[in-house]
């Protein structure tokens, strides 16, 4: 399989403000009900100062931030239809709540081809406006490749 993976993208940094409206939406999509997500009394209550993120809310910050699905798809040359998500891994090293402005800085990790596969793992390092370090993510893009019988 000839490869069209890219490995000169170079993946730009992004910021984004967590925004109370973003939280309660995403917690509203996952069916987590617990009133810390929509409430700012009832995270205070619970010992936050503010409403925190979910634990997967770091890939909305992905999405809604700039390297959203389209962006990865042009950046690395993939067919969408192929693409398959293959993992993703949080490492919360502080935390995040609503009103804070995160800096993110991705980096290609690895690129690499296996029996008809493309595997792409990006690491992205989150940091608070402080410039202290909340959070590392990483994950893999699977692209499926050409089969004889397609």
């Amino acid at each position: 399989m000839e490869s069209l993976l890219k490995t000169d993208v170079k993946l730009k940094p992004f910021s984004f403000t967590i925004e109370r409206g973003k939280i309660r939406e995403f917690a509203i999509a996952i069916g987590d009900s617990n009133p810390i997500y929509y409430d700012a009394g009832a995270a205070r209550k619970e010992g936050y100062r503010d409403i925190p993120i979910p634990p997967t809310f770091p890939t909305a910050i992905e999405m809604w931030g700039g390297l959203d699905f389209e962006t990865l798809i042009e950046l690395f040359g993939l067919d969408p239809l192929k693409v398959l998500h293959g993992g993703q891994e949080y490492r919360y090293l502080g935390e995040m709540y609503a009103g804070d402005t995160v800096t993110a800085t991705p980096q290609l990790i690895s690129s690499f081809e296996k029996r008809k596969l493309r595997f792409i793992t990006i690491g992205i390092h989150y940091k608070n406006s402080d410039g202290r370090d909340v959070l590392y993510s990483e994950s893999t893009i699977i692209e499926r490749g050409e089969n004889k019988n397609e």
